[in-house]
């Protein structure tokens, strides 16, 4: 991997090349001196150099990574969309040395703290990658080619103007289930009900996917790491809710060019 190409200047605007608005918000806070030290040192270790489209965040069209010349060696796939500052997918690489795992995420201040633990515990089965992640999913992934995604605790868009950015939507179902190997799974959590239950609705009404739980949720993933931010959640009152969908066997339907953001 080689260095990750800059971004554009601040005044530079990713939604003037967005077909759709973008589910998230770019946050580019400040880095620390700890963690802007570590993103120079190590990032060429972690980070995947993807060419970017038009926008800051995009995958450029035509580009394709191969996860066995990413990781070095041909191992069961995790990616998490939105890994936030990596405690999950870092405790996740830890447990699971026999696994890959590639983490995506915008921010890049949680992409810079991941990077500092990730080389404090010595990890060596993780990537990241500072994209968008349905483009990353179905642009730059081969189809088939992930075993896991994880979906925690998405940015819940609360006010209901704003629902139509939520991530989970019929069309990340169907780029999922293309990332996705026949049998794999995506699994969900959020703190937010409402959101839940949409969830719920969009992947049961997926012909992609088929449930892998029993009753009205499923249980709580047991290799999610307990964070502070779940913590809060429920601290809060909130109940936390997991889904989780198995890849039909038959093959996703490819309908014409169509693409989140998120």
């Amino acid at each position: 991997m080689t260095d990750q190409q800059p971004l554009p200047p601040k005044s530079f605007d990713p939604g003037t090349f967005r077909d759709r608005p973008v589910s998230f918000v770019r946050r580019s806070g400040r880095m620390t001196p700890s963690q802007a030290r570590a993103w120079e040192q190590h990032r060429a270790d972690y980070v995947l150099d993807i060419p970017r489209g038009r926008a800051a965040t995009s995958v450029a069209d035509g580009v394709a990574g191969d996860p066995e010349r990413i990781f070095g060696r041909s191992a069961p796939l995790v990616v998490e969309v939105g890994t936030g500052q990596g405690h999950a997918i870092l405790h996740a690489a830890e447990s699971r040395p026999d696994k890959n795992f590639l983490g995506v995420e915008v921010f890049r201040a949680g992409l810079a703290r991941t990077i500092i633990r990730a080389e404090l515990a010595g990890v060596k089965n993780l990537r990241l990658a500072e994209v968008n992640a349905p483009e990353l999913l179905e642009k730059y992934l081969p189809a088939g080619s992930v075993d896991e995604i994880w979906v925690f605790f998405p940015d819940p868009w609360a006010k209901a103007r704003h629902h139509k950015r939520r991530l989970v939507s019929a069309d990340f179902a169907r780029i999922a289930a293309l990332a996705l190997r026949p049998g794999g799974v995506l699994r969900l959590a959020t703190d937010w009900e409402d959101y839940a239950e949409r969830m719920r609705e969009v992947l049961d009404a997926a012909p992609e996917f088929e449930r892998d739980f029993e009753g009205e949720w499923a249980e709580r993933f047991e290799g999610r790491v307990l964070t502070a931010f779940e913590r809060k959640g429920a601290e809060r009152g909130r109940a936390i809710r997991d889904l989780v969908y198995r890849r039909a066997q038959r093959p996703p339907i490819r309908p014409p060019e169509s693409t989140v953001e998120a």
